[in-house]
Order: structure tokens, then C-alpha cells, then sequence
């Protein structure tokens, strides 16, 4: 049983409880070994003579134990010690997302983006080492106090060893994937899912799905359309709006297909937002929303009413400390701390069923819910004009997957054949041949044939009449603007002007032109031109001011941009003033860099002869310790962090006051004091049945405490 005050492992010092859940305990400790405070997390001693739950906690410690990185609570050490089974955590301590969300009501576009990128990164190492965590959500996720974010909790994680694995395990129904709330199949894209809900409530403040059970807010997830971020926040940008849309479709098939994907468009949106640069994958269908089976509907209720039952509570005071609840209460809504407990794993058993009869009504409702899905869509699209609009010079973007079947445009006039195209998702390009037959305007041909299919990114080229007395077009690529304008304005032709990027063409000439110089075109068509902006920059971003800055800023402002941060070294600077800032960044303010380009940074120590000085009164270890007993004769040793010894003393009265200066370093130390504590005498029976008292025992005990100097004028 663990009490306050002993030591695990012959080097981790309980000294509080800070955590419950439903398996297992929380305690803050001290390891002795590397002089800093951890997280142990003990399996409860009700299930640890269950090998079951032994069994589960072990392939959880060693799952979580091969993850190591900054934006995930890493896991230290994992052991047993006389039935006491124990992880060994990172402590972080801060606040949980979720409680963020609720003080700012929702977060800045920026924020969310930022905060989404890094915990896209803590959950891609997990996937990298086969592990899912399958119940991403704001509560799950903690920013420090020095602004980092990071994932916790990996409590149904398992390690994978395919691609897929089968889970029952319901998760936090808000933010659980279709695949989890029907009880099948679940992997990474799960996880996506789940950021992307959890990313729509940090835009919002609010969940896209609710409702008064659990299994109606499930079946949600499973049948009703994702509402758009942008209903309640109009200022979210396109982009942002795209991304939350492909990380939660209802198939996984058409979300993300791994987070490197999704931190890509993240970074992307930060750098251009209003851009349209989204692509949903199309998998004929199915990812259109299908009505639920019976079986699914008793499956999900029955996976509801048993985590309903087993669902943890966790408690936190103002102070921020965790205090056990006598009994769960579903009413009250679990405050959380920076690290969490997870329950265990419940495995629910599947009714009896006919699997012929449930599969030809799933087909059934699919090929229903896409017939009708697309009329709708279609019939909509072509009321208000939604499918395509026109572009310069006469290319039209047509739908975003740029698939269509080819209509019969030949011999229609122009604008029949744009209308005809757009309406098909059809991207296209216009050029002009003189036509002893047709009139201008004409189409007199098309690169596809009228009922084939048009493929992604397939251009279609489309010959309109030039009449009999065409004008041959000038060639004016490579001329200025103003030029190319009265060139084309003389000949009788309407300019149409776009912007293009270029290594080649100077900054305000002609890079190309539609129709090209020489064809021949009615007088007063449109002639498109592309005027150079210069080198295209859409793939680097300008390095930012970053000398100034905290090593914690200048990380946010680098990941927000898209780029890395390289080494980071403590330095000496003769500026007072750049003390614990950066005082050098590789890269000079204003270049231009490729994304994902490390950045190294130099942060200042202070001036290299910077001294301090310590003048305070010292507390005796009660403060860290409740077992030191007042008048321990203790000593206490005062050492400066790069290990110079300040004084050494031995006394049983406090405080002491303490004047030192001139003191060289970093300006921080540590307090040392060794002292001992004796237990009392206790009284027991032996096996005899007779009455036998033990002596107390004396034990030596080390207990530190940090402290920071002044620094001298």
C-alpha cells in the first residue's frame, strides 16, 4: 500500500496524492536519483491481484514507454515492487484544453491552428510506434505553464501490430469517431477524426454534436452531416473550415491519411488561410451518411450504458490539486489535471445476428443515401449557380475533384459550352481557328468526345470559331503590362489580366497569353494575359525577428510560420538585457526560407561576469516534508547550480538568515537539508497470539529545495 513519505524503486518519494481514476492512483514524487519532481502512477491495490488488469497495465507502460516527445507526457520509468505496480511519469503541470476552451469561450484561428499543429505532432510519434489513442479530446490535451502542448493519457492505446485493430471501446462520445461508436474498426484516422472535432470545438467553443444520452449523441456521428465551423464563427477562413471538414468525414477513407497530411495543410492555412487548397478524397461514396442498423442502434446503447457506469471522476480544488471523490457523480462535471488516470478496458459481447440480412441493409441504405445525396447536390448547385465560376480569358475552375462526363458542346455558342462545362465540374481552355462554316463564337471542336469521362486534373480543349475575318492575335509574352495592354487594345481586343509567379519572366511582363500570338480570333474577344509577380515564394516564408524573444515565443512564432527549431544554446552576452532571451537567430530577419527549415537559436545567460547575491531567512523542511519533526537537528548546505558550495551548517532552530554576494553562475541554487526521522513504537501480535512491541525506527532523510539569487546592479 502506498503511503506519503515512502520510497519505490530505491529512489521515488511520494509526497502527495494528485490523482484518481478508475484503476489506478496519481502521486506526486521526488526522484532522488536526477533531483526532480515526477508523476507515479499506481495500479489500485483492489486490482492488482487481478491479472487481468496487471496484465493491461503492463502492455500500457509498455506501450506509453516507447514514446518520447515534446508534445506528449513522456513516460520515465515502469516497475513492480512488492505488488505495487508503477509508472513513472512526466509531471506537467498546467491546465487542460478543455478548461482553456471554457475560460476564453473559443479560441483565435491562429490559436487553434497553432495548438492543433502541435498535438497533430505528439500524436503522429505514437503513430509511428504503432500506438492509437483512441479518445483524443480537450480534456486529454494540456498546455504547461511554459506554453507547450501536450497529449496525456494513452489509457486504451494499445500497441498495433497491423494496420487496423478491433476495439469495443466506446471513448468519449463527443469526440468518437463513426468506426468507434459502431463498435468496428479503428486506427489512425480515428484519432484524426477526433482532433478534427476537437479542433471545430476550439474554433467555436462548442461540440458539433450533442444531445441528452449518449447514444443519440453517437448516432449523430454516425448519421448527421458535419455543421460548418463558419455557421458560428463567419471570420474562420476557408482553409481552416476544409481541414476541420476532411478530418471528421464519416468515412476514414476520405479523411487524412496520417497526420504528416494534416500538418501540412495546418501549417499551409496559417501561412495563406482564405486560399482553397483542401482535397477530399473520393471513394464512390462511401463516405455519404447511411442510417444505422438495429443491431448497431442496441450495440451502441449497450457500449453507452456500460461506460456510463464505469465512467471516472476527477476533482480539482481551487488550488489545483486533485482530491478523490468518495463516489463518481456523472452530475459534475470532472475538472482534470496535467496528468490523468485512465479507466480500464471494457470489452462488451456481440448479440447474435444475421450477417447476410445486415450487410444487403447497409448496401441498400448506401446506394439510397448517395442517389438521393446527389440530386439534392446537383438540383441545388444548379438553382443558385454553385458548380464552377468563370475564370480569365476563358478557363473556368470547375469542381474541386475536376471529375465530369464530357458534354455535347459542339455547335453551340460559347457561352452555352462555359455554362455546359461548368455545370459538369469540367476545367477548360479556348482557342480560336477560322471557320468558312460557323459564324464567330462557335464551338467548332473539343480535345474530348461528348460522354467520355474527363479525368482529375485533365484539361479539356475546347476550338472556338473565329468567324471568316479572324484577327491574328499579337504575341506579346515577355513585354511589359502597359505595353502588352495597348498592343492588344490597338488591335480591337478586350485584355484580361491574371497574376502569375515566375523564375524567368521579370516582375510585370507577360509570361503567356490565351489565344496564343498568331492564332486568329474574333475582333473584341477577350485576350487573357499572365503578368509576372516574380519568383514564387508560395513554398517559403520570411524569416521573423526573433532576437528579443523568450526561447518559448520564438518556438511558438517558428511553428506558426511553418519552421523548425534547431539547436538551442546557452550563451554568455555582455547585454544585461537580453538575460534569458534569444541573443542569435541563423537565419538574418526578412530571408526567405523553405518551410520545415530548422532554425538555430542562442539564448542569453547573461553577461559572462554576472554576479548576485542572496540575502533571505531559511525555512526549516516542514514545508517539503510533514514527517520533519521541529528541533531535528538538521544541516543545511547551500550549493550554486553549477555545484560551488556557499555554506554548510548544522542547526536545530529556524529560520537561519543567510547574506551572501558576489555570487558567480546562472544565478539560481539549491537548498540541501539531511536530517532525521524516527517512527514510533508499535504494538502487534505475533503468530502466538501474544502481545509484542516494536521499537521505532530512525531513517535519514534528504529533502532540496530551489531557490534564485538577485542579481547585483
Amino acid at each position: 500500500m502506498i503511503k506519503i513519505g515512502m520510497l519505490i524503486g530505491d529512489r521515488y518519494e511520494i509526497l502527495e496524492k494528485i490523482g484518481t481514476g478508475g484503476m489506478s492512483d496519481v502521486y506526486k514524487a521526488k526522484c532522488h536519483k536526477l533531483n526532480r519532481f515526477v508523476a507515479v502512477k499506481v495500479l489500485k491495490q483492489e486490482f492488482s491481484e487481478n491479472t487481468n488488469f496487471v496484465s493491461k497495465f503492463r502492455i500500457e507502460a509498455q506501450a506509453a514507454a516507447g514514446l518520447m516527445h515534446p508534445n506528449i507526457v513522456n513516460v520515465y520509468d515502469v516497475g513492480e515492487e512488492n505488488g505495487i505496480y508503477y509508472i513513472v511519469m512526466e509531471l506537467v503541470e498546467g491546465i487542460t484544453l478543455k478548461k482553456y476552451i471554457e475560460k476564453k469561450a473559443r479560441l483565435s484561428v491562429k490559436e487553434a491552428v497553432t495548438i492543433a499543429i502541435q498535438v497533430s505532432m505528439g500524436i503522429e510519434a505514437a503513430h509511428n510506434n504503432h500506438i492509437i489513442h483512441r479518445d483524443i479530446k480537450p480534456q486529454n490535451i494540456i498546455i504547461s505553464k511554459e506554453g507547450k502542448v501536450k497529449v496525456t493519457d494513452f489509457g486504451i492505446a494499445k500497441a498495433a501490430t497491423s494496420n487496423t485493430i478491433t476495439s469495443n471501446v466506446m471513448g468519449s462520445v463527443h469526440y468518437t469517431s463513426p468506426e468507434q461508436a459502431r463498435g468496428g474498426y479503428s486506427d489512425e484516422k480515428s484519432d484524426i477524426y477526433s482532433l478534427g472535432i476537437t479542433l471545430f470545438e476550439m474554433l467555436t467553443g462548442r461540440v458539433p454534436f450533442n444531445g441528452e444520452t449518449t447514444v443519440a449523441i453517437a448516432i449523430k456521428h454516425i448519421q448527421e452531416p458535419m455543421p460548418s465551423p463558419r455557421d458560428y464563427v463567419p471570420e474562420i477562413p476557408v482553409s481552416v473550415e476544409q481541414i476541420v471538414f476532411k478530418c471528421t468525414q464519416k468515412s476514414p477513407d476520405r479523411r487524412y491519411q496520417s497526420m504528416p497530411e494534416l500538418v501540412e495543410d495546418l501549417k499551409r492555412s496559417l501561412i495563406n488561410p482564405d486560399d482553397d487548397f483542401v482535397k477530399v478524397i473520393d471513394v464512390d461514396g462511401n463516405g455519404e451518411t447511411r442510417a444505422i442498423s438495429d443491431r448497431e442502434f442496441e450495440k451502441i446503447k449497450k457500449q453507452s450504458a456500460r461506460r456510463d457506469d464505469y465512467e471516472e471522476s476527477l476533482r480539482l480544488n481551487d488550488t489545483g490539486r486533485v482530491q478523490p471523490p468518495a463516489r463518481p457523480n456523472r452530475q459534475t462535471r470532472p475538472k482534470q489535471k496535467a496528468v490523468r488516470v485512465e479507466e480500464p478496458e471494457v470489452v462488451y459481447e456481440d448479440e447474435a445476428y444475421n450477417p447476410k440480412m445486415e450487410k444487403l441493409t447497409t448496401v441498400l441504405a448506401v446506394i439510397a443515401a448517395v442517389i438521393i445525396g446527389l440530386i439534392v447536390i446537383f438540383l441545388a448547385g444548379k438553382a443558385f449557380g454553385l458548380f464552377g465560376a468563370d475564370g480569365l480569358g476563358g478557363i473556368s475552375i470547375g469542381s474541386e475533384s475536376g471529375k465530369g462526363i464530357m458534354p455535347d458542346i459542339v455547335g453551340k455558342t460559347l457561352e452555352e459550352a462555359k455554362k455546359e462545362l461548368r455545370n459538369a465540374g469540367i476545367d477548360y481552355e479556348i482557342r480560336y481557328e477560322e471557320s468558312q462554316k460557323y459564324g464567330a463564337d462557335v464551338v467548332l471542336s473539343a480535345s474530348v468526345n461528348a460522354g467520355e469521362k474527363v479525368g482529375a486534373n485533365q484539361t479539356v480543349s475546347v476550338v472556338v470559331s473565329a468567324g471568316q475575318n479572324g484577327v491574328a492575335v499579337p504575341d506579346v509574352t515577355g513585354k511589359s503590362e502597359a505595353e502588352a495592354t495597348a498592343i492588344l487594345e490597338k488591335e480591337g481586343f478586350v485584355v484580361s489580366k491574371a497574376e502569375g509567379n515566375s523564375d524567368t519572366v521579370e516582375k510585370g511582363n507577360i509570361i503567356s497569353q490565351s489565344p496564343k500570338g498568331g492564332e486568329k480570333a474574333p475582333l473584341g474577344s477577350s485576350i487573357s494575359i499572365i503578368i509576372s509577380a516574380g519568383s514564387d515564394n508560395s513554398n517559403k516564408v520570411a524569416m521573423p525577428q526573433l532576437v528579443g524573444l523568450s526561447e518559448m515565443d520564438a518556438t511558438v512564432q517558428l511553428t506558426e510560420l511553418g519552421l523548425n527549431v534547431g539547436n538551442v544554446e546557452m550563451i554568455n552576452h555582455e547585454d544585461p538585457a537580453y538575460t534569458g532571451l534569444v541573443c542569435y537567430q541563423s537565419y538574418s530577419v526578412g530571408t526567405y526560407v523553405e518551410l520545415g527549415t530548422a532554425v538555430d537559436l542562442k539564448v542569453s545567460t547573461g553577461p559572462e561576469n554576472a554576479r548576485f547575491s542572496y540575502n533571505a531567512s531559511i525555512d526549516s523542511p516542514a514545508m517539503e516534508d510533514p514527517q520533519y519533526q521541529p528541533g531535528t537537528s538538521t544541516q543545511v548546505i547551500l550549493t550554486t547550480a553549477e555545484g560551488i558550495e556557499l555554506m554548510r551548517t548544522t542547526t536545530s532552530s529556524f529560520p537561519i538568515a543567510v547574506n551572501f554576494s558576489g555570487i558567480e553562475g546562472s544565478g539560481t541554487g539549491v537548498i540541501t537539508f539531511v536530517y532525521d526521522v524516527t517512527t514510533d513504537a508499535a504494538t502487534t501480535t505475533d503468530e502466538n497470539g501474544e502481545t509484542v512491541t516494536l521499537p521505532g525506527t530512525t531513517q535519514q532523510k534528504t529533502t532540496q529545495r530551489a531557490v534564485a539569487f538577485t542579481p547585483e546592479s
